[in-house]
């Protein structure tokens, strides 16, 4: 039997029941698109503006980032219907079921970042438009509780799991949509689509600062890689592949409109760099409440889809944590990091740091197992995949001491070779000027795993039980050694 929306989700990251597999591509659309249609985009479609670009510009920066990037998450969306489990875990079968651990730390890395940026951004807004609306400005108390607030309830869904979570989605998808569309008639007055930008770039000259800005964009599709299992798996392997590449990518095409948002709206405020208190001070009074809408909403949605799959597999490494207790404890982790970065630390340089470091370890990884998945022609045993979860040792998976070296051989390097070519204003690497200061680390990266792995495979096959066609003895499925 199904679980309710008001039931507490039982399922870690055990296979998913095949008779609990009752989604369909369309769910995945809304959560992939109600995660993103929220705040947190809106403030990454600020930062091209802020970087100097024009109106112009930086909508085609945006629409190439996105593009490009929702192309690569597209076929993320292919494993969990095989494996019913996440793409974490998934992993394992590429880089070893102990390897795949390097998938739980890119969750990790990307769920702290995007959780902070939506508590922080909604709770910056809340602050903001009651300031507005009442003329009280509560300072660091009034944005400490709305943190408070946000994160408290971002959890309770997260606890409450995946259809409570799809319930929130919907939600957010119509309502988000709708309260930013009608931001036309809050805004369109003024709205200036000539804006020529402020004529000074932050990397100094156009290309690098366009370049810049499409890999913030490309940031928002390439963190949603390790996650995209979380919900897949409760979809049925039997719906065409066309249907679940489509999914992701039409939602990450959809996160045009709240892109678009923060970049005509950021033409606007005086400061782009300071947008959430230029964006309350010249809103019209009746839409202060629409925004105080957006960014609760929004705020959970993004915060939800980040925090839940964390702890999903967080109490995968750690199997004497069931999914709840990870949850809690990641969740509380996330919120000191909210709090310290926040009124200790720079936030924004956090973050910053943390999106050029989810882009240039996440995308190498992301391409291994794409690669991975068109050498095995989609065949995956979902037993052999839970060998270390379930505190076992061999298997299809088990390869060195459950570790494919080939795939790491792949990744490290590619992510290396990535940041050194860095060129952000916050990761800079000693090579970012190889190409005349235009940031070619995503490009690096890419071309590197998509090379190294292949080759890697070439010269040492792997063993030929993970394939389909060959059997698995049964010595290498023993019980681990007390």
């Amino acid at each position: 039997m199904s679980e309710k929306i008001t039931e507490v989700e039982q399922h870690g990251i055990a296979p998913i029941p095949p008779e609990e597999q009752t989604s369909r591509p369309r769910d995945l659309f809304r959560m992939a698109f109600g995660g993103a249609n929220t705040f947190a985009t809106i403030i990454l479609g600020t930062l091209p503006i802020a970087y100097g670009l024009s109106f112009r510009d930086a909508v085609l920066a945006t629409a190439l980032g996105v593009v490009v990037g929702g192309s690569v998450l597209a076929p993320m969306a292919l494993f969990g219907p095989r494996t019913r489990t996440n793409n974490a875990v998934s992993s394992g079968a590429h880089f070893g079921v102990v390897g795949r651990c390097v998938g739980s730390f890119l969750s990790l890395l990307t769920a702290i970042t995007f959780f902070a940026i939506s508590v922080w951004v909604s709770g910056d807004a809340v602050a903001g438009a009651a300031q507005r609306l009442f003329g009280f400005d509560g300072g660091p108390v009034l944005r400490g509780f709305a943190y408070g607030v946000i994160a408290i309830a971002t959890l309770v869904v997260c606890i409450y799991g995946y259809r409570f979570m799809l319930l929130v989605n919907r939600i957010a998808v119509v309502l988000g949509t709708a309260i930013m569309l009608l931001g036309v008639f809050a805004y369109g007055g003024t709205f200036d689509p000539g804006y020529a930008g402020t004529g000074t770039y932050a990397l100094g000259t156009f290309w690098p600062t366009f370049t810049l800005a499409a890999l913030t964009a490309l940031a928002n599709p390439i963190s949603f890689g390790a996650f995209l299992g979380d919900w897949a798996r409760y979809i049925p392997a039997s719906h065409r592949k066309r249907s679940l590449l489509a999914a992701p990518f039409l939602a990450q095409v959809a996160t045009l409109l709240p892109f678009g948002f923060g970049i005509a709206t950021a033409t606007l405020v005086a400061n782009p760099a300071d947008y959430i208190t230029g964006l309350t001070a010249i809103s019209p009074l009746w839409y202060a409440i629409p925004l105080i809408v957006v960014a609760l909403i929004g705020g959970l949605s993004t915060g939800t889809t980040s925090l839940y799959g964390t702890g999903l597999d967080f109490s995968s490494i750690f199997p004497k944590l069931s999914r709840v207790q990870a949850t809690l404890l990641i969740g509380t982790l996330s919120v000191a990091f909210i709090f310290i970065g926040n009124f200790v630390l720079d936030m924004v340089s956090s973050i910053n740091a943390f999106a050029t470091l989810i882009v240039l370890c996440t995308s190498p990884w992301m391409v291994i197992m794409m690669i991975g998945f068109v050498q095995r022609r989609g065949y995956y045993d979902v037993a052999d995949l839970q060998v270390f979860n379930e505190g076992r040792q061999g298997g299809r998976y088990w390869f060195a001491r459950g570790v494919n070296w080939r795939a790491m051989a792949a990744w490290i390097p590619a992510t290396t070779l990535g940041l050194l070519c860095a060129n952000t204003p916050m990761i800079a690497g000693p090579w970012r000027d190889v190409a005349g200061g235009v940031d070619v680390s995503l490009l690096v990266t890419l071309a590197t795993a998509a090379v190294a792995y292949p080759v890697l495979v070439k010269l040492f096959p792997e063993p030929p039980e993970v394939f389909a066609s060959a059997p698995l003895p049964v010595a290498d499925a023993l019980p681990a050694e007390a």
